[in-house]
């Protein structure tokens, strides 16, 4: 059966073209939706002055606008102990000028009530530009697997709160695709998509390696995603994060990103 699923581009899969570029790239390849990151994760990571009235931003806004390619989501908005979320209110603003539909988040703070209460304030933050608020767990942040973030979304007590699942972090968090049945599916507002071998890590610095630069595309590795996929929505909006540091120098993004989108419709097919 092939599903209804909108199919996007995230922006850590073609981390090598700015936002403009990859505005480009997502619409020549045909995805229905791209992810823009307005805040780089890491220090390490390439900044891209995203936030604001900034040449770059107007730059997106126009190919945004030429090529009719709708936003999902911007990233990534990170909760820690002394996080202020009045600060993240000018690059809400910008993800608004860009008609982004949902924020991806991120909790680090070992505090969970604490993580719960900034959450919850996040949440009414992006209730003000129209936007869902979703919690993404990961194994090596404070929000460690799927059963704890749907339990600081459900105490949040926001209808606009989400939780986002990503095959990797879903697998190596030891989450299995039965569990997701136990959240209302209003919660799960998008998902991102990746595959990965099945055999998990046993050490936090290849667990962080294989996230952030050696995914696989769907269908190449071991992950539950016929699982994980049968268990959503059929209209789930999903995300392609898949980084590929080793065949990104060889390949260029737009070949890429063409090959993982149809190998993503070919998975949905055997659905």
């Amino acid at each position: 059966m092939i599903m209804a699923h909108p199919i996007g581009l995230a922006a850590l899969t073609v981390l090598e073209l700015s936002p403009p570029e990859m505005v480009s790239c997502a619409a020549k390849a045909g995805f229905a939706t791209i992810g823009l990151r307005l805040l780089p994760p890491t220090a390490e990571e390439v900044q891209h002055p995203m936030v604001g009235d900034t040449p770059l931003v107007r730059e997106t806004a126009r190919r945004l606008a030429d090529t009719g390619i709708p936003v999902l989501d911007i990233e990534l908005f990170r909760l820690k102990p002394d996080t202020n979320v009045a600060d993240y209110r000018a690059a809400l603003e910008t993800g608004a000028r860009l008609g982004a539909h949902e924020v991806l988040l991120a909790g680090n703070d070992s505090d969970e009530a604490r993580l719960t209460d900034n959450f919850a304030a996040f949440c009414d933050l992006a209730r003000e530009f129209g936007m869902g608020a979703n919690l993404e767990p990961m194994p090596w942040t404070d929000v460690r697997n799927f059963a704890q973030g749907a339990r600081i979304v459900a105490a949040s007590g926001h209808e606009n709160a989400g939780i986002v699942i990503d095959p990797i972090h879903f697998d190596r968090g030891g989450s299995r695709a039965e569990e997701i049945a136990s959240v209302p599916r209003a919660r799960l507002r998008y998902m991102q998509l990746c595959d990965a071998p099945a055999e998990r890590p046993t050490d936090t610095e290849t667990l962080l390696h294989q996230a952030r630069a050696e995914r696989l595309m769907p269908g190449d590795g071991g992950l539950d995603l016929r699982g994980i996929l049968r268990a959503v929505s059929p209209d789930l909006p999903l995300s392609l994060e898949i980084p590929m540091r080793t065949l990104t120098p060889t390949m260029p993004a737009l070949e890429r990103v063409r090959q993982m989108l149809a190998k993503t419709q070919r998975l949905l097919e055997t659905l």
